[in-house]
Parts: C-alpha cells; structure tokens; sequence
C-alpha cells in the first residue's frame, strides 16, 4: 500500500504541471464535436506514460543516467520539439481554429509526438519515477509503477472531459482561441528556459 500511494502522489505532482502533452490532450477534448472523438489522443497518451514508467522501473533509468551525452541532447531536442509545438498550437489561436481538429490517425500521430519526444516526460519518468522506484523490490516496485500508470490514465480522461466542458460552454471558439494562444506562449517560454539549460551545459 505504501509503494502504490508513493506511486500514485508522484505521479501526480509530475503530471499536473501544464505541458505539451496535458495542452493536446486538453485541446482535442474542446475541440473534438464530441467527447469520444478525443479518445485517440487520450489513449494514446496515456498508453505512451505507461510504456515510458514500465519501461523506467524496469532499469531502463539506470542505463540512461549513465550517458553523459544524452542530456544534453534531450535539452537540444527539447528546445526544438517545444518552439514547433507552440506555432502548431498557436494555429488553434486564429479564427479559424476548427482546422486543428484532427482525425484519429492524426490524433494518434500528434500524442505519440508530444508524449515521446517531450523531454520533460522522459526525464520525469527516467529521472524520476524510474530512480524513486528503487526503493521497492519485486511486487512492490510493479505495484508503484501500476499506480504511477493508473494516474496518468484517469488525469488524460478527465482533462479532455474538462476541454470538452470548456469547448461546449464557448460555442463562439474565442476562449478556446485565446487559450491556444497562452499556450503557446507557455512553450515557448519553456524553451526559452531549456535553450539556458542547455547552454550552462555545454558552457561547463
């Protein structure tokens, strides 16, 4: 029970920041005509948490903390990913915002993107996640993960339950517009802060 209450508060402090990934989920939840047309986005993400948590309990983590290289990489990979996120999203801000609507192919394509080439997704699940499950031995470390995983299903759910609340109250499209927009004024003041990061790093 300990391992899988430490699970689920963690997961829960890492998952709640406004990222790339809870912006998309949330933006297809307002967007989409109706709820379950956002289920691509929703499965997909959440499915792409899973595989990243399994995948840092495993040992993934420790493998990966040991490349000297591979941070900075991810943060150079980050600045990109976040700076092209934020003129996609900032599509959403114009008036014709129905064009980001996007099929569940497309959905699907978009969620595997922002969910696993989002640095701040790895770090958090290799970084974090995967280094707090050391703790824990055998059931317990599984149990810890099941619980970090189930967090990320039920928050993806109801965020786009949230979007969708949103999107049918502003049958007008303005506060979805003007949301796009803050948005993507938020990535881009991440990778704003990541290019820093990154350049300590390499200054070093």
């Amino acid at each position: 029970m300990e391992a899988v209450i430490h699970g689920m508060v963690l997961a829960v402090g890492l998952i709640l920041p406004l990222g790339a990934q809870n912006i998309f989920v949330f933006n297809q939840g307002a967007l989409q005509l109706r709820y379950k047309r956002a289920l691509p986005a929703i499965i997909t993400a959440a499915l792409c948490d899973t595989l990243l948590i399994f995948a840092a309990v495993g040992g993934v983590s420790l493998a990966v903390l040991s490349l000297n290289w591979l941070t900075p990489f991810i943060y150079g990979a980050g600045v990109v990913f976040l700076a092209v996120m934020g003129w996609k999203i900032l599509q959403g801000g114009r008036a014709d915002e129905r064009a980001v609507i996007l099929p569940s192919k497309e959905q699907i394509a978009f969620a595997l993107s922002v969910s696993l080439l989002n640095p701040h997704a790895l770090m958090d699940t290799v970084g974090v996640i995967g280094t707090s499950s050391l703790q824990y031995g055998g059931t317990e470390r599984w149990a810890f993960a099941a619980a970090a995983a189930g967090v990320s299903w039920l928050w993806f759910m109801v965020l786009a339950a949230a979007g969708s609340v949103l999107g049918k109250a502003d049958p007008s499209g303005r506060l979805v517009r003007a949301l796009n927009i803050a948005s993507a004024m938020l990535l881009w003041a991440m990778a704003g802060y990541m290019a820093r990061q990154l350049w300590s790093l390499l200054a070093a």
